[in-house]
């Protein structure tokens, strides 16, 4: 596959994992259907996505104050916050999820989690829900 196909799925995989309603899985199938091979569709699905997460947290920790009151004027984002604060590490086995996941990232920034922790939980469960995806179209 050539590498405008990659960088593609690796800017669909990012963006998804942004507050725009997009999907990565939409892209890491299409991709995986028109030829490239399973590991790199899982490798720029993943780095794309996981980057995004990363974003998503340090946005959440360098915008802080500006931040926390937008997530506070949505729904999804007044329920993410609540998840993080109430269930700290535990509210980002939600983080894959769609409409609730991307804001987690944002409010785990918010709540000041440990970065580490944040990064092997999140980054593994975004990486494995690709996984699983490719495991079932194979």
């Amino acid at each position: 596959m050539d590498s405008l196909a990659a960088a593609g799925l690796f800017f669909s995989a990012f963006l998804a994992a942004t507050l725009l309603p997009l999907s990565s899985e939409a892209a890491l199938i299409t991709a995986f259907e028109l030829g490239m091979g399973a590991d790199e569709v899982l490798l720029y699905a993943s780095l794309g996505n996981c980057l995004a997460v990363a974003l998503n947290f340090f946005l959440g920790r360098l915008l802080y104050g500006a931040m926390k009151e937008k997530i506070k004027a949505h729904k999804s984002g007044r329920r993410a916050l609540l998840l993080a604060h109430r269930y700290g590490y535990y509210s980002l086995i939600l983080s894959p999820l769609p409409l609730i996941g991307d804001p987690i990232t944002i409010a785990a920034g918010l709540i000041r989690l440990n970065f580490i922790w944040f990064a092997l939980i999140a980054f593994s469960l975004r990486i494995f829900r690709y996984w699983l995806i490719l495991y079932w179209l194979q």
